[in-house]
């Protein structure tokens, strides 16, 4: 069974993967609320999604008996993910695109923040378990 660490790097890994499919971006459009997806903000809501689902790959290969070599730790990959979700999502939270020019940040770009936090977390974690 795995430990805690890795139990929270793949739920943080589905959230964050989740979270990009939701509205990073809402606003008033012509009499009617316009939300803005994770996805379609480019290139940095699609690597989200892929970084989000390759924590989830990185547990479930353990589970399946693959494991990285031994000079990579799994929790060092894991907070490798995380950190590189937060800086993309932080971007995209700091520098709204310009042609969502009328829209306002929305709850799935805090979610997907709080997300890839969680996972360098889960693998400040899963490293303390290592030790």
């Amino acid at each position: 069974m795995p430990g805690l660490g890795a139990r929270l790097t793949f739920l943080f890994g589905l959230l964050l993967a989740v979270s990009a499919l939701t509205g990073w971006y809402t606003g008033e459009g012509e009499g009617t609320t316009v939300s803005v997806i994770g996805w379609h903000t480019g290139t940095i809501g699609k690597v989200v999604l892929f970084l989000g689902l390759a924590a989830v790959l990185l547990v479930l290969l353990r589970e399946f008996g693959v494991s990285l070599p031994d000079t990579v730790p799994e929790s060092l990959v894991a907070m490798a993910i995380g950190s590189i979700a937060t800086v993309l999502v932080l971007v995209r939270l700091i520098s709204i695109p310009d042609t969502f020019f009328f829209a306002s940040r929305g709850v799935g770009i805090w979610v997907s923040l709080l997300c890839a936090i969680g996972i360098i977390v889960a693998g400040l974690l899963e490293a303390s378990e290592e030790l």
